[in-house]
């Protein structure tokens, strides 16, 4: 993930990183998608410049095997510990839901890297193995307004890991 701008981050563009948040995905951020359309630029430059980062609030819900909610709750705080862009987790016995914001050039990337997530840290975290059943990223404007029009009742902040 990235956490600054691209020039601010050490090595040059290219550079080989570490897989996993904030490594192959940051590469394939950084180097352009090569999915193009008919008579399309290279999605997310403008006149050769690449698109500049912006935030996505992203809230990922996963659920599976029912599992003891110590185990979860351990796993989820481990996550926080070594991710601190996790916001906030809320667990149950079959189910999970983890939100947090995410920069990337456009929704196609903070999706993308989303969908990795559960699966990326399961191991070192010591994730339950469930699988991904929800995903919404939405943009920083259309999160603010939801919350302004009182349409999303669990504004993003630094919650926590807690029971729903």
């Amino acid at each position: 993930m990235r956490r600054g701008r691209p020039e601010a981050l050490p090595g040059g563009p290219g550079e080989r990183r570490p897989a996993g948040i904030g490594g192959a995905e940051e590469q394939a951020r950084t180097a352009g998608p090569a999915v193009r359309g008919p008579g399309d630029q290279e999605r997310g430059s403008r006149g050769g410049e690449r698109e500049a980062a912006r935030l996505w609030h992203v809230t990922l819900s996963v659920s599976g095997r029912q599992t003891p909610v110590g185990e979860i709750r351990r796993g989820l705080e481990q996550l926080a510990q070594d991710h601190p862009f996790l916001l906030a987790g809320r667990y149950a016995e079959d189910r999970a839901e983890i939100r947090y914001w995410e920069e990337a050039r456009d929704l196609h990337d903070a999706a993308a890297v989303a969908l990795r997530l559960w699966g990326e840290h399961r191991a070192t975290a010591r994730l339950p193995a469930w699988e991904i059943v929800g995903l919404e990223v939405v943009g920083r404007e259309t999160y603010h307004r939801r919350i302004a029009e009182g349409r999303d009742a669990r504004p993003a902040f630094p919650g926590g890991v807690r029971p729903f």
